[in-house]
């Protein structure tokens, strides 16, 4: 049925009225074989209704702002052990005598 809807729309935007023959030319101009009854019902259904009317307050209504995406908590990375050098002892005493 939104095909249909569409094609009202469409043909309310280019100020054309919405009757079932400019309908069945829209939606056969989109390759869609036309359904009798569907046209019928929308043209009908239409008929009383201020197509700018909705469209304006559909318009107006008001937006909700977005809030930021958070941020990631930083990730910190392991410290890099470095392997330990080994040190020289420094023999000293009577224990340098022997090294």
């Amino acid at each position: 049925m939104s095909e249909y809807v569409h094609a009202a729309l469409l043909l309310h935007a280019i100020k054309k009225e919405i009757t079932e023959d400019n309908l069945k030319a829209v939606v056969k101009a989109a390759g869609i074989e036309p359904d009798e009854a569907r046209i019928k019902a929308l043209v009908t259904s239409l008929a009383e209704v201020n197509v700018d009317e909705i469209l304006s307050s559909s318009m107006a209504v008001p937006t909700v702002p977005v809030p930021q995406a958070a941020q990631a908590p930083e990730v910190k990375k392991p410290e890099e052990k470095k392997p330990e050098e080994k040190k020289e002892e420094e023999i000293t005493g009577l224990g340098a005598l022997f090294g």
